[in-house]
C-alpha cells in the first residue's frame, strides 16, 4: 500500500488556475471557518453561562453546536493548508482518520436530533412527568450514547477500510469522505453490509423516531389551546428544519458515491460544501433566532 496519494480538488479540476486563485479561496474559507467557530461558540457560551438555559433542550442544542465545531475543525485546517500547497497530498492513514471523524460526527448529529425530539415529546405530551423523566442522568446517558455509539461502530468500518488493497491513489474530493471506496481494487461486500447497518441504526432509526415523535406532538397540539400550539411551534420548528436540511445533505452524499454516472462537477462541489459550510452556519442562526430564550440573551450580549 502506498504511503501517500493525491487528493484532487474539484474546485481546481479544469475550472481555474490554482496559483491564481489559491489565496482568494484561502481567505474566503478562513473567514467562513472563523464565522462558524464564533457563531456556534457564542450560543454554546450563552447556554453555559445563563442558569435559565440549563435545561435539557438547551443542553442538547449546545451539544449539537459543539458537534458542528468539531466537525469543521476536522475539515477546515487541512483544507486551508492544501489551498497554500503546490500539491494536495495526504497519507492514507490520515485520510481514514478524517473519514472516521467525519461520519462519527455526522451520525452523532442525527442521534442528538433524536434526543432533542424525545425531550420535546416528553415536555409537550407528558408535561407532569417531565422533571422525573428528563433528569440529569437521562440527559447524560443520551449525550454519551449520541457520541459513543457512532464512534464505536465506525471504528470497525475504518479498520476494515485500512486493510483494503488500493488500485487508485487519486480522490476527486475536497476532503476524505465515502468516495474513498472508489480507491479499492475490489468492492468489499463486508464493508457495504457494515456501512448499511451503521447507516440504518445511526441515521435511519433516529429519523423515523423524530418523525414519529413530532407526529405525536402535532396530534396533541391540534386539540390544545393556541398558547400550547405556539410554544410547540417555537421549540420544535428549528429542530425539524435542521433535521430535514441535514437529512437531504447526507442522502445526497451517499447516493452520488453509489451512482456510477458522472454528476456535474460544479453542482457536486456546491453540494459537498453544504455539509461543512452552510449547515454549521445554519444551525446557530436557526437556534439563535427561533429559540426565544436564546434570542433574548443574544440581544443582551450584542445590544
Amino acid at each position: 500500500m502506498e504511503e501517500e496519494f493525491n487528493v484532487t480538488y474539484l474546485i481546481f479540476d479544469g475550472h481555474v488556475e490554482v496559483d491564481k486563485y489559491r489565496y482568494f479561496y484561502f481567505i474566503i474559507v478562513f473567514i467562513v471557518y472563523i464565522l462558524i467557530i464564533c457563531s456556534n461558540s457564542t450560543i454554546v457560551y450563552l447556554i453555559w453561562k445563563h442558569q435559565d438555559l440549563h435545561e435539557p433542550m438547551y443542553i442538547f442544542i449546545a451539544a449539537l453546536l459543539l458537534n458542528s465545531i468539531i466537525l469543521c475543525t476536522n475539515i477546515y485546517p487541512k483544507l486551508l493548508t492544501d489551498f497554500l500547497s503546490e500539491k494536495q497530498i495526504t497519507s492514507y492513514p490520515a485520510c481514514i482518520v478524517q473519514f472516521y471523524m467525519l461520519y462519527t460526527l455526522v451520525d452523532s448529529e442525527f442521534l442528538l436530533l433524536a434526543a432533542m425530539a424525545y425531550d420535546r415529546y416528553v415536555s409537550i405530551c407528558k408535561p407532569l412527568q417531565y422533571p422525573t423523566i428528563m433528569r440529569k442522568t437521562t440527559v447524560g446517558v443520551l449525550l454519551a450514547s449520541a457520541w459513543l455509539l457512532p464512534a464505536c461502530q465506525i471504528v470497525g468500518l475504518a479498520a476494515m477500510i485500512s486493510y483494503q488493497k488500493l488500485c487508485s491513489f487519486t480522490l476527486k474530493v475536497i476532503f476524505c469522505n465515502n468516495r474513498i471506496y472508489k480507491l479499492f481494487c475490489v468492492n468489499s461486500k463486508a464493508i457495504t453490509v457494515l456501512g448499511a447497518f451503521i447507516l440504518g441504526n445511526t441515521v435511519g432509526l433516529p429519523v423515523i423516531f423524530v418523525i414519529y415523535t413530532y407526529i405525536r406532538i402535532l396530534m396533541i397540539c391540534y386539540g390544545s389551546s393556541g398558547e400550547v400550539r405556539k410554544k410547540a411551534a417555537q421549540t420544535c420548528l428549528p429542530h425539524v428544519l435542521v433535521l430535514v436540511n441535514y437529512f437531504f445533505l447526507i442522502t445526497y452524499d451517499l447516493i452520488t458515491v453509489r451512482m456510477e454516472s458522472d454528476f456535474p462537477k460544479t453542482a457536486h462541489l456546491v453540494m459537498t460544501l453544504q455539509l461543512v459550510l452552510y449547515n454549521p452556519l445554519f444551525n446557530p442562526i436557526m437556534y439563535g433566532i427561533k429559540m426565544k430564550a436564546i434570542s433574548k440573551h443574544l440581544k443582551r450580549l450584542f445590544c
